[in-house]
């Protein structure tokens, strides 16, 4: 990953995509954001039988962090993370814009023939929009 300095990693609930995301980024020793898009809070809430009403309110975004957060360690990296709320493409974007960032990294679902077909590619949009080159890990 050769001139590459800040690199986003966009997380889709995958931790392989975030772990060879900081391997390719330490090799070049790279500024390394993480974000994780959640989608938007639609409607009521049922809070009937929750424990926990925090953690249903931020959509378990701290269990997230601290989980990207001790992917890093292993790793023996250092990054910034982003819990991002909205249109999971649009987000992604947006945050690299922001960040300045040299370089995307994405994991790519298997799909089928009916998620071709239907489904909304998020991979696709960002590709098509993207400020910077767009690195795909795919079997994530």
């Amino acid at each position: 990953m050769k001139g590459y300095r800040k690199v986003l990693i966009a997380v889709n609930g995958n931790k392989e995509v975030l772990r060879q995301g900081l391997r390719l980024a330490s090799d070049e020793k790279c500024w390394v954001t993480v974000v994780k898009v959640l989608p938007e809070n639609e409607g009521d809430l049922n809070l009937v039988g929750i424990k926990n009403i925090g953690d249903v309110l931020e959509n378990g975004a701290s269990r997230e962090v601290k989980a990207f957060r001790e992917t890093a360690e292993e790793e023996r990296a250092l990054i910034k993370t982003r819990i991002e709320e909205g249109a999971v493409h649009e987000k992604i974007l947006e945050v690299a814009e922001e960040e300045n960032c040299d370089v995307i990294i994405l994991g790519a679902k298997k799909r089928n023939w009916l998620g071709k077909i239907f489904g909304d590619n998020v991979v696709e949009k960002v590709i098509q929009s993207a400020p910077c080159p767009v690195l795909v890990v795919g079997n994530a």
